[in-house]
């Protein structure tokens, strides 16, 4: 993928003096009292930040946060708590500015922050007429926002078609990277693991991967509906009867090319859904009537890390079990491990993935790991990122 990156612009001197308008992710989790409980996203968004300050600009920062009603702002949709958070990890005032889109002070070597986005009229819409007096804010518009790229909004978009110069920053250059790496050139064998409580909701990204990946490896509820599509009884199990015809046939589009759908061996069963529930290892061909499928047994797990092992690229988005519930973690650990311990190059994604990493303490051990959620997910599913494809159209 072609696009402008930040780290270019600055290489050929092209920020000195220049106002620059950074999109950045802010939007984190806060208490109550309005306290910020866990700062990645703030953490994350520094190295842009702070390159662009070090290169001699004006620095102009704006992101959402929560869910505000456009034209109505509210005391607790403020950024005033990510300001004094970036003032401590830059070093320097990050002074807030309100009412921002007709004109902002900044001088070079300083850095504002531009409260909510989400506030400004339009800004859902994508309004050109929004858009373009933000783009006249600015030189260069910087996104580094991935995981609002596969929306198409006026600070994400719009103003992307009309500053002069549009670009990628660090993270977001990273994470296509990664992902363009993983999808359109990837080192085979090719595996991905794709879990989740619904076919449905996955079942565009099964069937984008079915075409390209030589191992599909499926978990959760999704490999319940596989189960029933070869002609396994799962109980009173979570599963999609109505998609077992398209299992099958995404089934049928890896065999024919000569890759595969492990479906389970064996699997981890208990009679209820509930953190004390006894766990029991069964046969795939030995689910009872009154059997819940939670976990795949420990032969299916050792078979899939061996494939794991053996693949040039790991795409990893989802859990395989309740690992929530540690008897029935077993699966989600061996995987998990797996990847870590593999010597091809690994992404995952989702917020249940994330999850699974921080329990089994491998963060350090995957190829890279994605904050975009749904933007993770619509990038697997083949679909074209607005955010993205406007960066692609103007380096052209």
């Amino acid at each position: 993928m072609q696009f402008n990156r930040l780290s270019e612009l600055i290489a050929q001197g092209r920020l000195q003096g220049k106002r620059v308008f950074i999109r950045a992710d802010l939007n984190v989790p806060q208490d109550d009292a309005g306290n910020i409980t866990e700062d990645t996203r703030i953490r994350a968004s520094v190295p842009a930040i702070r390159q662009a300050l070090e290169a001699g600009a004006a620095v102009m920062v704006t992101s959402h946060l929560g869910r505000p009603t456009e034209g109505e702002f509210k005391p607790a949709d403020s950024l005033a708590p990510i300001a004094a958070r970036l003032s401590e990890l830059l070093g320097t005032t990050v002074e807030l500015k309100q009412n921002w889109v007709d004109g902002v002070d900044v001088a070079p070597g300083q850095v504002v922050l531009l409260e909510n986005c989400r506030v400004n009229k339009g800004e859902k819409k994508n309004s050109d007429e929004l858009a373009q007096k933000m783009a006249r804010l600015c030189d260069v518009y910087v996104n580094d926002a991935f995981g609002t790229a596969h929306r198409a909004e006026a600070t994400t978009h719009g103003i992307a078609k009309f500053a002069p110069v549009a670009c990628a920053g660090p993270l977001l250059a990273a994470e296509l990277d990664a992902l363009g790496k993983a999808l359109h050139q990837p080192a085979r064998p090719l595996a991905a693991i794709v879990a989740g409580s619904k076919v449905s909701t996955k079942l565009t990204i099964l069937k984008t991967l079915a075409d390209k990946v030589d191992n599909l490896i499926v978990g959760g509820g999704i490999a319940n509906t596989f189960m029933l599509a070869a002609g396994l009884k799962i109980g009173k199990s979570l599963a999609e009867a109505e998609l077992v015809e398209d299992a099958k046939a995404i089934i049928a589009m890896m065999a024919k090319r000569g890759a595969s759908v492990p479906i389970p061996v064996d699997v981890v069963c208990a009679k209820e859904f509930s953190a004390s529930a006894v766990a029991a290892v069964k046969n795939a061909g030995d689910v009872a009537d009154d059997d819940m499928i939670l976990d795949i047994g420990p032969k299916t797990a050792a078979l899939l890390a061996e494939q794991i092992a053996q693949a040039g690229t790991i795409v990893w988005n989802g859990p395989v079990g309740v690992f929530e519930f540690d008897q029935f973690g077993h699966g989600t650990r061996t995987l998990a491990l797996a990847i870590a311990g593999a010597q091809g190059f690994s992404i995952a994604g989702g917020g249940d993935t994330l999850a699974a990493i921080a329990k089994y303490d491998i963060a350090d051990k995957i190829g890279y790991i994605s904050t975009g959620g749904g933007a993770f997910l619509e990038f697997l599913e083949g679909k074209t990122l607005p955010a993205v494809e406007i960066l692609l159209q103007r380096a052209r």
